[in-house]
């Protein structure tokens, strides 16, 4: 492995539930001994991408971050374009709703409006959704590059619960039904109790970049709120494409 391509594996063991590490916890979950990562976290650290905590001594992301999600926002305003859509939706169904963008083989959760309701579904912004067991993962892979889609059916398809999709079987019938209806369905695939509905922000391919989805607690689900929710997840994924790329090819192809 290249040395960039072990410094991003050390970014990667940052976390909202893991801010701050310290040296022996990012050798054992990065998986590179002691000495390399202590190089790593050294240039990382001279470039402003790590820092260390002055009262902690641990590690945590640094400055340089925040610095390039600005640039990066500022060119491609994914989250600016998406925040009125997503307050809507979460509004006019009452549910929690939030917008993820495909990265690095998941989902990562980058903008998120909770239900004002006493039970609710909470999620946190930088969370890391697995692409077979949720509706947003089941909505970037039926809309999404076909290659992520191959690589994921030739893996082992991890079980976070008993309801997870776990055989390639049945990840592809789930594809097919996504593709079928124009939005997925999540059913305590990732955690049990929570019911999702998905549906894809396509760029100007027509080809998916993220999604849009809704949680809510599973007993408070039925078939008309399956119905409901899953047009006003395909409404608001349409709003942001537009806003970022106008009409997508598929809808342009469909409008002809």
């Amino acid at each position: 492995m290249s040395t960039v391509g072990k410094a991003a594996d050390i970014l990667e063991v940052f976390s909202i539930e893991r801010p701050e590490i310290g040296l022996s916890d990012v050798s054992r979950m990065a998986g590179f001994d002691k000495a390399t990562c202590h190089r790593l976290l050294l240039a990382l650290t001279r470039g402003g991408l790590v820092e260390r905590n002055p009262e902690t001594r641990l590690y945590r992301l640094g400055p340089a971050v925040v610095r390039l999600a600005r640039i990066r926002e500022a060119h491609f305003p994914f989250m600016e374009s998406a925040r009125e859509p997503i307050e809507t939706l979460s509004k006019s169904t009452g549910e929690t709703a939030h917008l993820t963008e495909y990265d690095s083989g998941a989902l990562t959760s980058l903008l998120v409006c909770e239900s004002s309701r006493a039970n609710r579904i909470s999620v946190a912004v930088g969370d890391r959704l697995p692409l077979n067991a949720t509706a947003s993962g089941l909505a970037f892979l039926a809309f999404g590059p076909s290659a992520v889609r191959e690589r994921l059916l030739g893996s082992a398809l991890k079980r976070y619960t008993e309801h997870t999709i776990h055989s390639p079987e049945d990840l592809n019938q789930e594809i097919a039904n996504t593709l079928a209806r124009g939005y997925s369905i999540g059913h305590q695939g990732r955690e049990d109790g929570v019911f999702s509905v998905g549906a894809p922000v396509l760029n100007a391919e027509g080809i998916a970049i993220g999604a849009v989805s809704l949680a809510a607690p599973v007993y408070r689900v039925d078939d008309a709120a399956i119905e409901h929710f899953g047009g006003a997840v395909m409404s608001a994924a349409q709003d942001i494409s537009i806003r970022l790329f106008g009409a997508p090819e598929s809808l342009r192809r469909s409008a002809v």
